[in-house]
């Protein structure tokens, strides 16, 4: 039982010795441990606050591009009533044109007047649905010179009362176009 004494009692010892280091130590390193602690309190309120401006900035932002989006939702939403709008007005257009086309031209056959103004509403419609500008343009111009001859007949034909005249610069025109989308 000596021994068991012995070794327990040295066991015991040794658990003293360490706790008396590990005193030492904390003594030794307390002011190091207490920096370290208030530096990691600073770090932490530091990184708390960087955290929240950032927050608020970033709200912010949002709230710009929400700001933004909206506008841009507006515009083109008003962009898109004008344009419709406008292409109503071309319609119109063109139908008063269907009108004084078969009133310059009384013996013209209804599949003509209507082929001539489905030919215009078709230049309108591509115009209208061009993805480039360029393309726009083109058929643009296109659908002003179509309408720049139709027009141009019309009125030689009201002037002149021919009675069996057509408009063949008009249906010219429409065979053009047509052979040239055929090519494509």
């Amino acid at each position: 039982m000596n021994k068991i004494q012995k070794f327990v009692d040295h066991l015991v010892l040794s658990l003293y010795s360490i706790k008396d280091k590990n005193l030492e130590w904390r003594k030794t390193n307390q002011y190091q441990q207490i920096q370290l602690s208030h530096n990691r309190i600073l770090a932490e309120k530091n990184l708390a606050a960087e955290l929240a401006k950032k927050s608020v900035q970033l709200v912010h932002e949002i709230d710009l591009l929400k700001t933004h989006q909206h506008a841009e939702l507006i515009k083109a939403k008003t962009r898109c009533k004008e344009d419709l709008k406008d292409y109503q007005q071309y319609l119109e257009s063109l139908n008063q044109f269907k009108q004084i086309l078969k009133s310059s031209y009384v013996h013209l056959p209804d599949a003509i007047a209507l082929t001539i103004h489905h030919h215009a509403k078709s230049l309108l419609n591509s115009m209208w649905e061009a993805e480039s500008l360029e393309e726009k343009i083109g058929y643009e111009t296109r659908l002003i010179e179509f309408i720049k001859t139709l027009h141009q007949e019309a009125g030689l034909c009201s002037t002149e009362m021919p009675t069996n005249r057509l408009p063949e610069k008009t249906l010219k025109l429409i065979s053009q176009d047509k052979n040239s989308s055929l090519l494509h």
